[in-house]
Protein backbone atom coordinates (compact mmCIF):
# COMPACT_ATOMS: atom_id res chain seq x y z
CA UNK A 1 0.00 0.00 0.00
CA UNK A 2 0.56 3.74 -0.64
CA UNK A 3 -0.27 6.02 1.61
CA UNK A 4 -0.18 9.89 0.75
CA UNK A 5 0.12 12.02 3.93
CA UNK A 6 -1.54 15.43 3.43
CA UNK A 7 -1.51 18.38 5.75
CA UNK A 8 -3.96 20.50 5.51
CA UNK A 9 -4.86 24.20 6.87
CA UNK A 10 -7.77 26.65 5.51
CA UNK A 11 -7.11 24.94 1.99
CA UNK A 12 -11.12 24.77 0.94
CA UNK A 13 -10.43 26.19 -2.24
CA UNK A 14 -7.94 24.08 -3.38
CA UNK A 15 -9.12 20.44 -1.56
CA UNK A 16 -11.50 19.24 -4.20
CA UNK A 17 -9.68 19.98 -7.24
CA UNK A 18 -6.61 18.31 -5.23
CA UNK A 19 -8.72 15.29 -4.45
CA UNK A 20 -10.00 14.92 -7.64
CA UNK A 21 -6.43 14.74 -9.06
CA UNK A 22 -5.39 11.84 -6.48
CA UNK A 23 -8.54 9.63 -7.93
CA UNK A 24 -7.19 9.76 -11.22
CA UNK A 25 -3.84 9.27 -10.10
CA UNK A 26 -5.17 5.92 -8.04
CA UNK A 27 -6.44 4.73 -11.10
CA UNK A 28 -3.14 4.50 -12.77
CA UNK A 29 -1.38 3.33 -10.07
CA UNK A 30 -1.27 -1.02 -9.70
CA UNK A 31 -0.72 -0.75 -5.90
CA UNK A 32 -3.54 0.72 -3.72
CA UNK A 33 -3.21 3.85 -2.31
CA UNK A 34 -4.95 5.52 0.78
CA UNK A 35 -5.19 9.54 1.28
CA UNK A 36 -4.57 10.44 5.38
CA UNK A 37 -5.84 14.17 5.43
CA UNK A 38 -4.35 16.30 8.42
CA UNK A 39 -6.54 18.94 9.26
CA UNK A 40 -4.00 21.51 11.19
CA UNK A 41 -6.69 23.64 13.04
CA UNK A 42 -8.21 24.96 9.76
CA UNK A 43 -11.15 27.81 10.40
CA UNK A 44 -12.39 27.55 6.98
CA UNK A 45 -14.43 24.29 5.73
CA UNK A 46 -11.48 22.04 4.85
CA UNK A 47 -12.51 19.61 7.50
CA UNK A 48 -16.36 19.55 6.22
CA UNK A 49 -15.18 19.01 2.72
CA UNK A 50 -12.37 16.09 3.89
CA UNK A 51 -15.61 14.66 5.70
CA UNK A 52 -17.60 14.68 2.58
CA UNK A 53 -14.51 12.77 0.73
CA UNK A 54 -14.45 10.21 3.29
CA UNK A 55 -18.27 9.26 2.57
CA UNK A 56 -17.83 7.65 -0.56
CA UNK A 57 -14.21 6.88 -0.35
CA UNK A 58 -12.65 3.75 1.81
CA UNK A 59 -9.26 5.10 0.69
CA UNK A 60 -9.65 8.56 2.41
CA UNK A 61 -8.55 8.67 5.97
CA UNK A 62 -8.44 11.34 8.46
CA UNK A 63 -7.25 13.86 11.45
CA UNK A 64 -8.75 16.95 12.91
CA UNK A 65 -6.23 19.29 15.37
CA UNK A 66 -8.39 20.97 17.56
CA UNK A 67 -6.12 23.71 17.13
CA UNK A 68 -3.04 24.44 15.03
CA UNK A 69 -0.11 22.59 16.16
CA UNK A 70 2.06 23.27 13.10
CA UNK A 71 3.06 20.81 10.40
CA UNK A 72 5.57 18.73 12.14
CA UNK A 73 2.91 17.43 14.37
CA UNK A 74 0.72 17.34 11.69
CA UNK A 75 2.93 15.08 9.61
CA UNK A 76 4.01 12.67 13.05
CA UNK A 77 0.27 12.03 13.47
CA UNK A 78 -0.35 11.51 9.65
CA UNK A 79 2.99 8.98 9.77
CA UNK A 80 1.08 7.29 13.01
CA UNK A 81 -1.79 6.65 11.07
CA UNK A 82 -0.65 5.86 7.94
CA UNK A 83 -0.86 1.86 7.15
CA UNK A 84 1.50 1.99 3.70
CA UNK A 85 4.86 0.77 2.93
CA UNK A 86 5.88 3.63 1.50
CA UNK A 87 4.67 6.83 2.46
CA UNK A 88 4.52 10.16 0.53
CA UNK A 89 4.03 13.96 1.93
CA UNK A 90 2.77 16.76 -0.21
CA UNK A 91 1.09 20.19 0.39
CA UNK A 92 -2.97 20.66 0.00
CA UNK A 93 -2.11 23.97 -1.52
CA UNK A 94 -2.25 22.44 -5.30
CA UNK A 95 1.53 23.81 -5.92
CA UNK A 96 2.80 19.80 -5.89
CA UNK A 97 1.56 17.84 -8.84
CA UNK A 98 0.29 14.33 -8.05
CA UNK A 99 1.58 13.28 -11.17
CA UNK A 100 4.93 13.24 -9.88
CA UNK A 101 4.31 10.49 -7.22
CA UNK A 102 4.96 7.09 -10.25
CA UNK A 103 8.46 9.24 -10.67
CA UNK A 104 8.81 8.78 -6.85
CA UNK A 105 7.74 5.12 -6.49
CA UNK A 106 10.07 4.70 -9.46
CA UNK A 107 13.09 6.46 -7.59
CA UNK A 108 12.47 4.41 -4.60
CA UNK A 109 12.42 1.08 -6.55
CA UNK A 110 16.15 2.30 -7.16
CA UNK A 111 17.34 1.65 -3.53
CA UNK A 112 16.61 4.74 -2.07
CA UNK A 113 15.04 4.95 1.58
CA UNK A 114 14.31 8.87 1.31
CA UNK A 115 13.55 11.11 -1.91
CA UNK A 116 12.78 14.58 -1.84
CA UNK A 117 11.69 16.29 -4.39
CA UNK A 118 13.20 19.46 -5.68
CA UNK A 119 11.49 22.44 -6.94
CA UNK A 120 14.16 23.32 -9.64
CA UNK A 121 11.81 25.57 -11.28
CA UNK A 122 10.03 27.17 -8.31
CA UNK A 123 6.59 29.24 -9.04
CA UNK A 124 6.87 31.22 -5.87
CA UNK A 125 8.30 35.64 -4.99
CA UNK A 126 11.87 36.29 -4.79
CA UNK A 127 11.65 37.02 -1.34
CA UNK A 128 10.78 33.48 -0.39
CA UNK A 129 13.41 31.70 -3.42
CA UNK A 130 16.77 34.02 -1.82
CA UNK A 131 16.14 33.06 1.41
CA UNK A 132 15.24 29.38 0.40
CA UNK A 133 18.63 29.44 -1.62
CA UNK A 134 20.51 30.63 1.11
CA UNK A 135 19.13 28.50 3.69
CA UNK A 136 19.40 24.98 1.35
CA UNK A 137 23.09 25.95 0.69
CA UNK A 138 23.42 26.58 4.84
CA UNK A 139 22.07 23.16 5.17
CA UNK A 140 23.73 21.32 2.50
CA UNK A 141 27.59 22.56 4.12
CA UNK A 142 26.78 21.68 7.61
CA UNK A 143 25.25 18.54 7.91
CA UNK A 144 26.92 17.06 4.60
CA UNK A 145 23.62 15.67 3.39
CA UNK A 146 23.26 17.26 -0.54
CA UNK A 147 20.06 18.53 -1.58
CA UNK A 148 18.98 21.48 -3.43
CA UNK A 149 15.74 21.95 -1.79
CA UNK A 150 15.32 20.67 1.89
CA UNK A 151 12.57 22.91 2.55
CA UNK A 152 10.25 21.08 -0.20
CA UNK A 153 7.39 19.15 1.51
CA UNK A 154 7.05 16.96 -1.10
CA UNK A 155 8.44 13.62 -0.32
CA UNK A 156 8.58 10.21 -0.34
CA UNK A 157 9.49 7.09 2.69
CA UNK A 158 9.94 3.98 3.39
CA UNK A 159 8.34 3.03 6.32
CA UNK A 160 11.22 2.12 7.92
CA UNK A 161 12.66 5.40 7.76
CA UNK A 162 9.13 7.07 9.94
CA UNK A 163 9.39 4.42 12.64
CA UNK A 164 13.30 5.80 13.47
CA UNK A 165 12.37 9.04 13.25
CA UNK A 166 11.38 11.61 16.05
CA UNK A 167 9.44 14.82 14.63
CA UNK A 168 8.95 17.65 16.50
CA UNK A 169 8.94 20.92 16.92
CA UNK A 170 9.99 22.64 13.38
CA UNK A 171 12.25 19.25 12.25
CA UNK A 172 10.11 18.23 9.46
CA UNK A 173 12.18 19.75 6.59
CA UNK A 174 15.05 18.01 7.98
CA UNK A 175 13.97 14.33 7.74
CA UNK A 176 16.51 13.69 5.01
CA UNK A 177 19.18 14.84 7.45
CA UNK A 178 18.50 12.61 10.32
CA UNK A 179 17.50 10.03 8.12
CA UNK A 180 21.30 10.28 6.45
CA UNK A 181 22.58 10.33 10.67
CA UNK A 182 20.82 7.01 10.53
CA UNK A 183 22.57 5.13 7.54
CA UNK A 184 19.18 5.57 5.01
CA UNK A 185 20.01 6.00 1.49
CA UNK A 186 18.70 9.56 0.27
CA UNK A 187 18.04 10.64 -2.96
CA UNK A 188 16.69 13.40 -4.98
CA UNK A 189 13.86 14.21 -7.75
CA UNK A 190 13.02 17.27 -9.82
CA UNK A 191 9.19 17.88 -9.53
CA UNK A 192 7.04 20.31 -11.14
CA UNK A 193 6.15 23.42 -9.06
CA UNK A 194 2.98 24.92 -9.76
CA UNK A 195 1.89 28.09 -8.98
CA UNK A 196 -0.72 28.94 -5.83
CA UNK A 197 -4.26 29.73 -7.32
CA UNK A 198 -6.33 30.09 -4.29
CA UNK A 199 -5.42 30.52 -0.53
CA UNK A 200 -1.78 31.76 0.88
CA UNK A 201 1.31 30.86 2.06
CA UNK A 202 1.14 29.54 5.96
CA UNK A 203 4.81 30.74 6.50
CA UNK A 204 6.25 34.63 6.67
CA UNK A 205 9.70 35.88 7.67
CA UNK A 206 10.17 34.32 11.01
CA UNK A 207 10.53 31.36 9.19
CA UNK A 208 13.90 32.30 7.99
CA UNK A 209 15.79 33.00 11.62
CA UNK A 210 13.39 29.89 13.11
CA UNK A 211 14.77 27.56 9.75
CA UNK A 212 18.48 28.10 11.07
CA UNK A 213 18.16 27.83 14.63
CA UNK A 214 16.32 24.56 13.85
CA UNK A 215 19.67 24.05 11.13
CA UNK A 216 21.98 24.09 14.64
CA UNK A 217 19.44 21.95 16.89
CA UNK A 218 19.76 19.31 13.36
CA UNK A 219 23.55 19.40 13.49
CA UNK A 220 23.98 19.26 17.11
CA UNK A 221 21.51 16.13 17.71
CA UNK A 222 23.07 14.05 14.61
CA UNK A 223 26.53 15.09 15.41
CA UNK A 224 26.68 15.31 18.95
CA UNK A 225 23.51 13.87 19.92
CA UNK A 226 24.81 10.68 21.77
CA UNK A 227 28.52 12.04 22.13
CA UNK A 228 27.52 15.89 23.61
CA UNK A 229 30.73 16.05 25.79
CA UNK A 230 33.03 16.23 22.20
CA UNK A 231 31.23 19.13 21.60
CA UNK A 232 30.72 20.92 24.94
CA UNK A 233 33.99 19.55 26.09
CA UNK A 234 36.52 20.02 23.17
CA UNK A 235 35.18 24.01 23.56
CA UNK A 236 35.45 23.97 27.24
CA UNK A 237 39.31 22.53 27.11
CA UNK A 238 40.17 25.31 24.71
CA UNK A 239 38.77 28.19 26.43
CA UNK A 240 40.50 26.44 29.68
CA UNK A 241 43.66 26.31 28.11
CA UNK A 242 43.19 29.87 26.78
CA UNK A 243 42.52 30.93 30.68
CA UNK A 244 45.52 28.72 31.50
CA UNK A 245 48.09 30.31 28.98
CA UNK A 246 46.89 33.78 29.89
CA UNK A 247 47.68 32.99 33.91
CA UNK A 248 50.64 31.30 33.45
CA UNK A 249 51.98 34.13 31.32
CA UNK A 250 51.64 37.13 33.95
CA UNK A 251 52.53 34.43 36.64
CA UNK A 252 56.07 34.12 34.93
CA UNK A 253 56.06 38.11 34.50
CA UNK A 254 55.06 38.45 37.70
CA UNK A 255 58.45 36.58 39.48
CA UNK A 256 60.85 37.96 36.48
CA UNK A 257 59.82 41.64 37.71
CA UNK A 258 60.40 40.95 41.43
CA UNK A 259 64.13 39.12 40.57
CA UNK A 260 66.95 40.92 40.67
CA UNK A 261 67.60 40.59 36.96
CA UNK A 262 64.20 43.07 36.20
CA UNK A 263 65.23 47.07 36.73
CA UNK A 264 61.70 48.19 35.99
CA UNK A 265 58.87 48.21 38.52
CA UNK A 266 57.35 45.05 39.06
CA UNK A 267 53.83 44.35 37.48
CA UNK A 268 50.66 44.03 39.51
CA UNK A 269 48.22 41.09 38.12
CA UNK A 270 44.80 43.06 38.86
CA UNK A 271 46.52 45.76 36.89
CA UNK A 272 46.45 43.86 33.49
CA UNK A 273 43.13 43.28 31.41
CA UNK A 274 44.49 39.82 29.98
CA UNK A 275 44.37 38.80 33.88
CA UNK A 276 40.46 38.84 33.63
CA UNK A 277 40.10 37.59 30.44
CA UNK A 278 42.14 34.56 31.83
CA UNK A 279 39.60 33.99 35.14
CA UNK A 280 36.88 34.19 32.36
CA UNK A 281 38.23 31.79 29.66
CA UNK A 282 38.80 29.37 33.15
CA UNK A 283 35.70 29.81 34.61
CA UNK A 284 33.70 29.28 31.26
CA UNK A 285 35.80 26.71 29.90
CA UNK A 286 34.76 24.53 33.68
CA UNK A 287 31.33 25.37 32.81
CA UNK A 288 31.35 24.18 29.08
CA UNK A 289 32.69 20.78 30.81
CA UNK A 290 30.38 20.56 33.29
CA UNK A 291 27.31 20.97 30.94
CA UNK A 292 29.08 18.50 28.60
CA UNK A 293 29.24 16.11 31.64
CA UNK A 294 25.34 16.71 32.31
CA UNK A 295 24.74 16.09 28.69
CA UNK A 296 26.64 12.78 28.95
CA UNK A 297 24.32 11.90 32.02
CA UNK A 298 21.22 12.63 29.70
CA UNK A 299 22.40 11.45 26.85
CA UNK A 300 22.81 7.69 29.24
CA UNK A 301 19.15 8.33 29.66
CA UNK A 302 17.67 8.69 26.08
CA UNK A 303 19.87 5.57 25.27
CA UNK A 304 17.80 3.64 27.25
CA UNK A 305 14.76 4.54 24.57
CA UNK A 306 16.38 4.97 21.43
CA UNK A 307 18.64 2.47 19.90
CA UNK A 308 21.96 3.77 18.69
CA UNK A 309 21.83 2.13 15.67
CA UNK A 310 19.51 1.09 12.93
CA UNK A 311 19.26 -2.58 11.66
CA UNK A 312 19.10 -2.80 7.46
CA UNK A 313 18.28 -6.84 7.30
CA UNK A 314 17.68 -9.34 10.10
CA UNK A 315 18.39 -12.85 9.57
CA UNK A 316 16.15 -15.21 12.14
CA UNK A 317 16.80 -19.11 12.68
CA UNK A 318 14.39 -21.03 13.89
CA UNK A 319 16.15 -23.53 16.95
Amino acid sequence: MISLVIPVQDEADNLRLLYAELVELAQGLSDEMEIVWVDDGSSDDSWKIIQQFAVNDHRVRAIRFRRNFGKAAALRAGFETARGEIVITMDGDLQDDPAEVPHFLKKIEEGFDVVSGWKKVRQDPWHKTLPSLVFNWAVSRLTGVELHDHNCGFKCYRRAVLEEIYLYAELHRFVPVLAAARGFRVGELVVHHRSRTHGHSKYGFWRIPKGFLDLLTVKFLTGYGQRPQHLLGTAGLAFFLVGTTGILILTIAWFWTRSGFYCGEPIHLTDRAIFFYSIIALFFGGQLISIGFLGELLASYVAYDQKPYSIAERIETDE
